[in-house]
């Protein structure tokens, strides 16, 4: 059975990334890095709490002997100052990174990263710049398997608070994005299940974009 290292499982995607893990046969140990306490137990989870997300020195021996690490720490668009969103999308996901190849370099990285992540790093968009930053930084470590992962609109399958009045209005409209086709949205528990099996399977491809993600169902 695989072991695997998970951060963001607080959050909409990750959790339920977390739950794809919990509830496979093929996983053994799931090791869940938080910045907080969820009470959340489960005899195959154990939660590690993590204080600063750029050194995981003190938390070597958790990046050690996993099979496959699941990033998906990401903050939404205009929340936080840009100094703050490029931290936590492009430093929090490269340090990750970095410390898995160093304890565990035949284990594989899925990467929550974003519709029209910028490759090129010229985009006027914060969001496309710094996830398409992350995902070059990534990409050049030599990781034995890396996959990075860019959904469209995510509807929340579960409901939830939305964060600001857009995301309030893409879920009223969900009905209307999904006639655009296969690379315009995806559902949250799609998004999970799509990850975790490209995780424990791979894929074809390092980029998946919306419409590979749902190939992979």
């Amino acid at each position: 059975m695989k072991n695997v290292l998970i951060t963001g499982a607080t959050g909409m995607v990750g959790g339920l990334v977390l739950k794809e893990c919990l509830d496979s046969d093929a996983i053994g140990r799931v090791i869940s890095l938080s910045r907080r306490v969820t009470r959340r137990t489960h005899p195959k989870r154990e939660e590690v709490i993590i204080k600063d997300f750029k050194d995981y020195s003190q938390q070597s021996t958790f990046f050690q002997q996993i099979d496959i690490a699941f990033f998906c720490i990401g903050v939404y668009t205009g929340q936080v100052p840009d100094e703050l969103f490029k931290e936590i999308t492009v430093d929090y996901a490269v340090e990750f990174a970095k410390a898995l190849k160093a304890h565990s370099p035949q284990a594989t990285l899925c990467l929550l990263s974003g519709a029209g992540a910028d490759r090129k790093e010229k985009s006027f968009f914060s969001f496309a710049k710094y996830k398409g930053m992350a995902e070059n930084q990534i990409s050049a470590l030599g990781l034995k398997a890396f996959y990075t992962f860019r959904p469209g609109y995510i509807y929340p399958v579960e409901p939830r608070k939305e964060p600001g009045l857009s995301y309030t209005i893409s879920r009223a409209m969900y009905p209307l994005i999904k006639l655009f086709g296969d690379n315009a949205s995806i559902k949250s528990t799609e998004l999970a299940k799509g990850m975790f099996n490209v995780g424990l399977k791979g894929a074809s491809q390092e980029i998946l974009e919306n419409r590979d993600i749902l190939a992979h169902l």
